[in-house]
Formats: C-alpha cells, sequence, structure tokens
C-alpha cells in the first residue's frame, strides 16, 4: 500500500538514536491523557484517594503497557508513517530506530506490564493486556487501513483505562466503570475526525481511508456531531450511578454542550477552512481531561 520510496526518503536522514526517540516510540503525551482518565476513576471507586501501593502499580502497568502498544503500533505502521508529514519523523520511519527493536520493546514493556499487574489483581492484568491486543491486532493491524469505521470500533482501546483503573484499586468492575468506558469510546470519533479534517491530505497519501477521505467533509462532520450528542447523554447516565454529584452533572452538561457547539459549528465550515476542525480538536482535549477532573473533585466534595 505505502509507497517504499517514500520510506528510503526518510531513511536517508537518519541519526543516532537517542533517549528522546525511545521515548517518543511510546507516544508520552497519549499515555499522560490515559494515566489521567485511570486515575480519576481511581479516585471514584475508591470514593477519595485511592491507597498508594494499587494506584502506583496499577498506574506504572498501564503505562507500560500503553507506551509498549504505542511502540508496536509504530513497528507496524512505518510505512505509512512515512509517507505523512505529522508522523515521517518518528523515530523509526526516520531509520533513527530500527523497526524490529521498536518491536521487541513494544512486547518487552507489556510483558512487564503484565507481570506487574499480576501482582494487584488477575482482573486488572487481563484487561490491560486486552487494551494491549485491541490497540495492536484490532485497530492497527486490522481496522486502520480497511474501514473508514476505524476509529470508531478501534477508539476502544483508549477507553480501558478507567477499566484498569477501577479494577486496580477495587478488584472488581461497575456499572460506573462502564460508563466511563462509553464516555472515551463516544469521545474519541468528534476528536480524531477533527484532527484528521485538518490531516487528510496526509491520509489520502498514505491511502488510509480515514473519514473525510472515505466518506468526504460533510458525512465526517455530521457524524462527529452525533456521537457528540451521545456522548452528552452517557456522561449524563454516569450521574445516575449515584458514584458523582451534582458537581458533576453541572460540569458535563456545560462541558458537554461545548463540545455540541464546537461540532455544530465544524458543520458549517467549509474546507479549505479548518479553523472549527482545528479550534474542536483542541476543546476535545480540555473537554476530556476536565470533564474527569469533574469527577475527582465531586467525589472529594461528597
Amino acid at each position: 500500500m505505502a509507497n517504499p520510496l517514500g520510506i528510503e526518503a526518510a531513511r536517508s536522514s537518519a541519526g543516532v538514536a537517542t533517549f528522546g526517540d525511545y521515548i517518543q516510540l511510546l507516544k508520552p503525551r497519549i499515555v499522560l491523557l490515559l494515566i489521567i482518565t485511570s486515575y480519576c476513576a481511581m479516585v471514584v471507586a475508591s470514593h477519595g484517594l485511592p491507597a498508594f501501593w494499587p494506584s502506583f502499580v496499577g498506574t506504572i502497568g498501564l503505562a507500560l503497557s500503553a507506551g509498549g502498544a504505542h511502540a508496536v503500533n509504530m513497528w507496524y505502521d512505518r510505512d505509512i508513517d512515512g509517507l505523512m508529514a505529522r508522523t515521517a519523523d518518528r523515530p523509526v520511519p526516520s531509520g533513527r530506530i530500527p523497526a524490529l527493536r521498536s518491536l521487541a520493546l513494544g512486547v518487552a514493556l507489556e510483558a512487564v506490564s503484565f507481570g506487574l499487574l499480576l501482582n494487584l489483581n488477575l482482573l486488572t492484568a487481563l484487561l490491560s493486556l486486552a487494551g494491549f491486543v485491541y490497540y495492536v491486532g484490532i485497530y492497527t493491524m486490522w481496522l486502520k487501513r480497511s474501514t473508514p469505521q476505524n476509529i470508531v470500533i478501534g477508539g476502544g482501546a483508549g477507553a480501558f483505562p478507567p477499566l484498569i483503573g477501577w479494577a486496580a484499586v477495587t478488584g472488581h468492575l461497575s456499572l460506573a466503570a462502564v460508563w466511563m468506558f462509553l464516555i472515551i469510546f463516544l469521545w474519541t470519533p468528534a476528536h480524531f475526525w477533527s484532527l484528521a479534517l485538518f490531516r487528510q491530505e496526509d491520509y489520502r497519501r498514505a491511502q488510509v481511508p480515514m473519514m473525510p477521505v472515505a466518506r468526504g467533509e460533510r458525512v465526517t462532520k455530521v457524524q462527529s456531531l452525533m456521537y457528540t450528542l451521545m456522548l452528552l447523554f452517557a456522561t449524563l447516565d454516569l450521574y445516575l450511578t449515584g458514584v458523582v454529584g451534582s458537581l458533576y452533572l453541572i460540569a458535563a452538561s456545560l462541558l458537554g454542550l461545548g463540545f455540541v457547539a464546537m461540532c455544530i459549528g465544524l458543520l458549517r465550515e467549509r474546507l479549505p477552512q479548518v479553523r472549527w476542525a482545528k479550534a474542536t480538536f483542541g476543546y476535545s482535549l480540555v473537554y476530556l481531561t476536565l470533564l474527569f477532573a469533574a469527577m475527582v473533585l465531586n467525589v472529594h466534595a461528597i
């Protein structure tokens, strides 16, 4: 699918790998967001600050598993990454880190993560492994290159951290944890498609059937709005489980209506204008962070 000449062009500028290159393999900014959602779930599950040891081990285990999944992703996607401006300078397509070393590192990190989390409980270890397999096998190796629904279905991979966090401090799951999973699952399409709208030439060049490339601008924006409306109701349903109170309800309502308004603005915008697409992408990151922060603040207020 990818042009091997593009990969060789990237490799021609290869240099010596640095420690920062290995950190980049793990996609630390994404890992940080996953940790935030996981830890917030720990706080909600504990009705306050969670016990140090299970929260510490759970966080480290999640970080290792997510980082490992990202390293395997960079190994597998090195061909298309080399064709996209946003990813061409990543350590593997640029040639600074050999592809097989990225694969080996990713698998090793997941193995360490599984062993570490197994010391907490089997459920946490299995959930973390499931998230790894989902991201690597289902999303990266199957869905990403085969269907415009790649992000919709594949978004489940990024929704595992609340389940992992909840299980780490309780040893079981609950309906509230499932709602947190669904919140991130429904958040992902509008979040990623807004990025894809202003990066669609990258995906078109790499022949990745992202929604704006495969179905067009209008369909992408309409579906983004639909998922954002479903997201709003899912966040309100979390309140009905009784684990969060009125402060969360107010925050979820305002943040959700703001997200819907952003998607309406996005729907009215026409390419090549991408101001609303960039703004919606930025808002989506702020939205998720503040939403989970509201869960934590409400727990402390109870």
